[in-house]
This record gives structure tokens, sequence and C-alpha cells, in this order.
């Protein structure tokens, strides 16, 4: 009998207890096999709902990510959550692959945040782990990726009060941190927001988010692109629903992104009943303690100042070109286009930059 035989014979008397072990020490002490190592390792890795947001939040900023979506939503037990990223994306041969243990992009980096180490391929391998359901909704090389997870609270937890939000203080080094507020969802993207503030991340539900995504891309891409757009996928993720032609369109466009929405409330989102977020720190702009006394108001910043999407276009194309004056003083680079936040009663603009080597 060859070893092949002998592994089979054993494997079907003993059953799957014999897969697990490399070595039987004796005294009933053995060694695991490193896939047996993994997978409990990847269950002990993801305790509760919030720490599959930080991870994903992680992933999507190791992917250079400048704008990141979080939509969540609980039925029941069931908790959904999708996030849309403008990030380098997931080959489509690797949509799969990447939630395999060990599988990582990042061969020579490693990242140590106060989160711990990022970047040893075990992230989505745990996600999945401990989800109901863990996939890639729609990705491609170049094009930011939308990613679906799918938990049951009655097997992992999440914290009871997802509603508050945390309460930030600006401590007298003049840097921002939350000083309290339960341990939730919100809690986590605003503390990797305030870690990352180059990172502009929105939280809301689907309807929100599909409503964000496609204000902002019509504030960003050239009506005729967008009008002449027969084929969605040449777009990157995050502005395929800005290029619906309606709202039977965009329902098909959002659920390809795991962003499912009713064609009534497609329609709604057209029609600007459902206004665009504003970015979570943005929530936060305008007080010293935001959040003390009450729930920031998450539509604040929309209510005022409005401009229409092709001013805002033209005004930051003009943009750029001003810089250039100090771009090439200066031997700096835009890292990005200028983004522009039109609040109730301003207009801010920013500038990412890197210098030339």
């Amino acid at each position: 009998m060859d070893n092949d035989d002998l592994l089979g014979f054993v494997t079907a008397v003993s059953g799957d207890t014999f897969l697990k072990v490399e070595e039987s020490l004796g005294d009933g002490y053995v060694r695991l096999k490193v896939s047996e190592a993994e997978r409990r390792q990847a269950k002990h890795d993801i305790r509760s709902a919030e720490d599959i947001v930080v991870e994903l939040l992680r992933n999507a900023r190791d992917a250079h990510a400048q704008r990141i979506f979080v939509a969540t939503t609980r039925d029941g037990d069931r908790r959904s959550m999708t996030f849309v990223d403008d990030g380098v994306g997931i080959p489509s041969g690797m949509h799969d692959k990447v939630f395999e243990p060990r599988v990582t992009s990042k061969l020579e980096t490693m990242v140590m945040d106060q989160w711990g180490v990022h970047g040893r391929g075990m992230a989505l391998y745990s996600i999945r782990s401990n989800a109901l359901e863990a996939r890639i909704a729609t990705s491609e090389l170049h094009k930011g990726a939308s990613l679906c997870v799918v938990t049951d609270a009655s097997q992992l937890s999440e914290r009871a009060d997802q509603s508050t939000w945390p309460v930030i203080e600006r401590e007298e080094t003049g840097v921002s941190k939350v000083s309290r507020g339960p341990h939730n969802i919100i809690r986590r993207v605003v503390e990797f927001s305030l870690e990352h503030p180059g990172v502009d991340v929105y939280l809301g539900s689907p309807a929100e988010i599909v409503a964000t995504l496609n204000a902002m891309t019509r504030d960003r891409v050239d009506a005729s692109e967008l009008l002449f757009c027969d084929d969605t996928s040449r777009l990157p993720v995050w502005q395929r629903p800005g290029a619906a032609s309606d709202a039977q369109d965009l329902t098909d466009v959002a659920e390809q992104l795991a962003l499912p929405i009713s064609e009534r409330t497609a329609h709604r989102i057209l029609a600007g009943e459902i206004p665009a977020l504003g970015s979570v720190l943005e929530h936060y702009s305008g007080s010293s303690r935001a959040g003390a006394d009450a729930t920031p108001d998450i539509y604040r910043d929309r209510r005022g100042l409005k401009i229409h999407h092709t001013d805002l276009a033209q005004f930051r194309g003009e943009l750029e070109a001003a810089f250039d004056t100090i771009a090439e003083r200066y031997y700096l680079h835009l890292k990005c286009e200028p983004k522009i936040t039109v609040g109730k009663d301003d207009i801010r603009v920013r500038f990412e930059v890197e210098k030339e080597d």
C-alpha cells in the first residue's frame, strides 16, 4: 500500500480529525497542521462585526483608496455591509483567491497601526471564516472594488448601540481623538478617518451611499461622458451609479455593487430627495467638541450653499491650472484632483501633494 492509499484509508477510518494533525506527541498532545492552525487563528482574528469594518477599511487604505464608501444595514440578526472604494482594484481571476489564507498583494510591505499588524494575507480569510457571506461584488484592476459581507449577530457579536456617534475632542497637541462613545461601527469608521484624514470615508445606508456615488460622479465627470456611456463597466466602480440613465438602470447598477435599492428609492435618488452624504469628518466640522451633546447632522453641509456640478467641474479645472505655478516653483505634484467641499457657509479646497524626488 503506497502513501496515498494509506492516507486515504486512515482518513476514511478516522474522519477529518486526522487531517488536522501533523504529528501526535503523546499524552493527548498533537502538533496541528498549518492549515488547521490558520483556520483556528482566523476564527480568533475576528471577534465582532466592528472588527470586520476595521479590516476592510485597512484593506482599502492599503489599496491606495482616496475614497471609501461604507453601506450597512441590519434586518433581524442579519447584518449586511458593503465597502466601495476607488483603490487599485482586484483582477477578476483573484476574486475568490483573495479569501484564501496567506494570499496578499503586500509581498514587501506590512503595516503596523493602532489595530496591529496588517499584511499577513489573513484578513479576508478571517472574515469569510466568521461571516455568512463574504465576496467581491465587482472589481477590476485600476477601477476600484465593491466588497460585500453578511454576518449573523447571533453568531458574531456587535455592539447593541449602533446609532450613537462618538465624541471627538482635540488634545493639547492639536490632534483630534475619539474621547468617548460606544465601540460600534460608527466609532470604528470615525477612528479610521481621524488616523487617515487624506482618505474620505462615507458611512450610511445603501440608499444614502448610492445617492452619494451618483451625486459625486455627476459633480466630477463631464455630463457628455456619462450621457454616451452605454457600458458602465468601463467606468471606475464608484462612478457607475452616476451613469445610470433611469431608475431601473440605477437599481441594476446598484445591485451589481451589492447596494440593493428598490426602483422607488432609485426614483427618489434621481429626483434629489435623498441627499448625498458628507464624509465622516465633515459631519464634525465647525465644532471644537463635536458630538458632545448631539448626534452630528449628516446633511448639514448640503442645506445651505449649493453649486451646480458643471460649475464645480470648471472650478476644479481652474484650481489645477492655478496650482501649476506653485508646483513648478516648489517641485510638487498633485496626488489627485483638488477636493472641493461645499459647506453651509463656506467652500473648502484641499490639495494633496507629493514632492519630487
